[in-house]
């Protein structure tokens, strides 16, 4: 995963809540000490690796430390409840992915609003999601896995690292569009379910080309298809699910917020922060 020098360096200058003070102060003075960047998925997870990577390059170049800090639960509501109520002080951020947009709707009561609570700082990536099946599932291309399917109504298990994550939702959507029956296994973070894919004890998945790329490589795992529209530069001879399945698509995207209150002055020069605009996907 290559994260661009010149990004990170607006990242820097970008993602920071700071007191409300002259700008010329604020770029001076933080960050005095280390800050933490809350992450709501188990270590090891391609979340995860986005946001060590973030934080060993912002380390370096700002000169304190930004600290992981694991928080998995909830499909990510534990982890951003702990950013909503942290001090709007720059020292507390949250690692925003799809599930936080997910579960504005997957969930019908929530003790914060994320629209409301949390302020958006900038971009990261967009990162690619890959169907991968255990290689010996008999099963070699999309429309093989479909037949498969829909011969073993209810047979075949589709892990994902929890309920309301891209993997999940990635899924579901594929069940729906393709009409398939799956069995959805949620585990408690990335980290179990890719052990049980690789040892075959769960069949498919749909997860970011950052965590599946090694396997694929190394023959543990097969990748059938690639979710977004257009095949990935990494994988050149891997199709498309929509080759197979018409108008399918499904990607993975990264960012980092802040509680809200974040000052004014903060906030304008994150606008104008390049991170704004579209990232090249981390995985490519």
């Amino acid at each position: 995963m290559k994260l661009p020098r010149r990004k990170f360096l607006h990242l820097a200058a970008g993602a920071a809540a700071l007191p409300a003070v002259s700008r010329i102060a604020v770029a001076q003075s933080y960050p005095s000490r280390p800050v933490r960047v809350i992450v709501g998925f188990t270590s090891g997870s391609a979340p995860d690796i986005v946001a060590r990577l973030m934080g060993q390059w912002l380390s370096e170049r700002l000169g304190q430390q930004f600290l992981i800090e694991n928080r998995p639960g909830a499909g990510t509501n534990i982890g951003t409840e702990m950013v909503v109520r942290a001090p709007a002080d720059g020292y507390t951020l949250l690692l925003v992915g799809a599930p936080n947009a997910i579960n504005a709707t997957l969930y019908d009561r929530l003790s914060f609003n994320f629209l409301r609570d949390i302020a958006p700082v900038a971009g990261i990536s967009r990162e690619r999601i890959v169907m991968v099946v255990h290689p010996s599932f008999p099963a070699k291309s999309v429309p093989e896995f479909i037949a498969y399917a829909k011969a073993n109504p209810g047979k075949v298990t589709m892990a994902s690292p929890g309920n309301g994550s891209s993997p999940h939702v990635s899924g579901e959507l594929f069940k729906m569009m393709a009409g398939i029956d799956m069995i959805h296994v949620p585990y408690r973070g990335g980290g179990q379910m890719m052990t049980d894919l690789i040892a075959g004890q769960v069949h498919v998945s749909f997860i970011g080309l950052t965590v599946a790329i090694d396997p694929i490589r190394s023959g543990k795992l097969r990748a059938l298809a690639v979710a977004a529209a257009t095949r990935s530069d990494v994988l050149p001879n891997i199709p498309t699910v929509s080759d197979f399945v018409p108008g399918y698509e499904a990607s993975a995207f990264w960012g980092v917020g802040a509680p809200r209150n974040t000052p004014a002055e903060a906030q304008q020069r994150d606008q104008c922060s390049p991170l704004r605009s579209r990232a090249k996907e981390a995985s490519c």
